[in-house]
């Protein structure tokens, strides 16, 4: 959740040619350092602002918070006069041009938000109607207009059109829906990597496992967004048969995340030039779609790892972080509330990084402590090390992307 892709990770694989160059445009001016108080969050939101507020959103709803009017106003603020979202726009005031960084994974968090929330038809309805105008030929979208579909993109728009009462199956373009799509990028049975899906075809068409895109796809092809669902109990282990429909891809995806979980208790990132690291965001949306697929009590280990040491990862990372973990915990059937046995509130945490909400709880005031633990998690890398989300800024920027991509984009495997 998954949180959006890394731009060390991004670099690197439009570097070697992993990734194609996404077609983009130039990212709006850097924010001042005085960033809005209604924002989740304090480190730089160039690349993440609307993802991570609407992250925020979702969690705090889905645990029943009302959010601070002014967080929400801020996301609504957001959007561009064509319906689409930017990462962040510092000046709201001033009206999209074709300098303006838009993307389908920031319009369509935007979208399940406020879709959740309610009372903001017309803001989704632009919302959605403009992510129906960059549906690519195949279905699915990408992360920009114009560029190939992928798995993560195509899944975020899913949930999307599904949380304003769409039928995604019934969003066509060339004859080809979204599940199409997905379908497209799952592997088969047998080979290495089956029933895993990829995050796109490699430049010679061949299809690479992806965990990340695996555990967006399985939320995706079961027609659910951001939030999940608890599923019930599947009643058999997870495992993988030809898949003919995208319910069945779903299952496959499960049970490869299943395995790859059944090792270490968790999921590993593997950056280039650098040893395999716990990657605390992938293993808690790997725990989201394994409860959507009806296989809570497999993920039940994975949730509990997260619950012994997600506390240095979710700190540096910040909103967006907090709120995957409730998110998958929430779908796990875990107590967001006490969360890692110790009475450990991560609602609490995750309302400190921001604006206090309007539900008259004690966890949702925020005291002097609360701010001062806003300003020290205020970060929002999926790796949780500042300095490799400063090296994917130089990066990006120098190979001229201008952007970095959501966490539930991240291309790594």
């Amino acid at each position: 959740m998954n949180i959006r892709r890394s731009a060390v990770v991004l670099a690197a694989a439009v570097l070697t040619g992993a990734v194609a160059a996404p077609v983009a445009h130039a990212a709006d001016p850097s924010p001042s350092a005085s960033l809005p108080t209604a924002l989740y969050g304090t480190a730089d939101p160039t690349y993440d602002g609307v993802w991570r507020q609407s992250l925020a959103l979702l969690a705090q709803d889905t645990v029943g918070v009302t959010p601070a009017a002014a967080a929400v106003e801020w996301l609504t603020g957001q959007q561009c006069a064509d319906g689409s979202f930017a990462p962040y726009r510092a000046d709201p005031g001033k009206d999209c041009d074709a300098k303006t960084a838009v993307d389908t994974n920031n319009t369509a968090a935007a979208v399940q938000a406020l879709a959740a929330l309610g009372g903001h038809d017309a803001v989704t309805a632009k919302a959605v109607g403009w992510l129906k105008s960059v549906q690519n030929k195949d279905g699915g979208w990408g992360y920009v207009p114009g560029g190939p579909s992928d798995a993560n993109s195509t899944s975020v728009v899913i949930g999307a059109l599904a949380a304003v009462g769409e039928q995604p199956g019934e969003t066509v373009k060339g004859g080809k829906s979204p599940y199409d799509a997905l379908l497209g990028l799952s592997i088969p049975c047998g080979g290495k990597g089956g029933g895993a899906f990829a995050y796109q075809p490699d430049e010679k068409g061949k299809l690479a496992a992806n965990d990340d895109a695996t555990a967006a796809a399985v939320v995706g092809a079961l027609g659910k967004g951001l939030t999940g669902a608890a599923a019930k109990p599947a009643g058999t282990e997870p495992a993988c048969a030809q898949a003919t429909d995208p319910e069945q891809a779903a299952r496959n995806g499960a049970a490869h995340l299943h395995t790859a979980l059944a090792k270490d208790g968790h999921l590993l990132s593997a950056l280039p030039g650098a040893e395999d690291q716990p990657d605390y965001g992938n293993t808690a949306d790997a725990v989201l779609a394994l409860a959507t697929a009806g296989y809570a009590d497999e993920a039940a280990d994975a949730m509990r790892w997260l619950g012994a040491h997600y506390q240095g990862w979710a700190k540096q990372s910040g909103p967006a972080a907090y709120a995957q973990l409730i998110l998958a915990a929430d779908a796990a059937g875990f107590d967001v509330r006490d969360f890692d046995g110790s009475g450990d509130d991560l609602v609490k945490r995750l309302n400190a990084t921001g604006p206090a909400p309007r539900a008259a709880d004690a966890s949702a005031t925020q005291t002097t402590e609360a701010a001062e633990d806003k300003k020290d998690a205020g970060g929002d890398d999926d790796f949780g090390v500042g300095v490799l989300w400063t090296v994917g800024v130089f990066l990006v920027a120098g190979i001229g992307i201008g952007f970095l991509v959501s966490g539930r984009g991240k291309s790594r495997s």
